[in-house]
């Protein structure tokens, strides 16, 4: 890479089925992993309709860290947490927020540091307050299956995605 500015490297995919949609969660979660993007925390935004796949997505991340971990959509708790090895996935669903500023009251400041990866759906609802993404993933029904299109924001991103390309 010449330029040391941000970088948009995009990766567009098609998902036939929820098997397909899981191993690229962990293929995903593999590359988060290997490239540590962890350690100044990684923060990732699932766009995508009601149904479209972002929470399905979430799971299978999570669950290439912690296999028996029941993984439930944070929908009424607005974050769930999990403990990976030496850093915390939070997986945020926003769709019930009212105003970008209730995200004060969850302490987000607090659970945006250290080593993490942010999972966050319905980013477009905590504007204002949250980091801007390292990772973008648009989900997408198809008349069969899904299509998955991930962008890398940052550095970090790009390293990220390079790394799947990698596996």
């Amino acid at each position: 890479m010449t330029d040391s500015k941000v970088v948009n490297t995009k990766r567009v995919l098609f998902l036939a089925d929820e098997s397909e949609t899981t191993r690229l969660a962990k293929t995903f979660a593999n590359a988060c992993n290997l490239s540590k993007a962890y350690e100044s925390g990684l923060m990732v935004y699932l766009h995508g309709d009601l149904g479209a796949g972002k929470s399905f997505f979430s799971r299978g991340f999570i669950q290439h860290f912690l296999p028996e971990q029941k993984v439930k959509s944070p929908t009424y708790t607005i974050v769930e947490s999990y403990k990976c090895y030496n850093f915390a996935v939070h997986h945020l669903d926003l769709y019930r927020l009212c105003d970008p500023e209730e995200l004060e009251y969850l302490a987000i400041r607090d659970l945006l540091s250290g080593f993490f990866v942010a999972l966050i759906e319905w980013p477009q609802k905590g504007e204002g307050f949250l980091p801007s993404a390292d990772i973008e993933i648009h989900l997408s029904h198809q008349a069969q299956g899904r299509q998955i299109e991930l962008v890398a924001n940052s550095e970090k991103g790009h390293l990220v995605l390079t790394k799947m390309a990698d596996d």
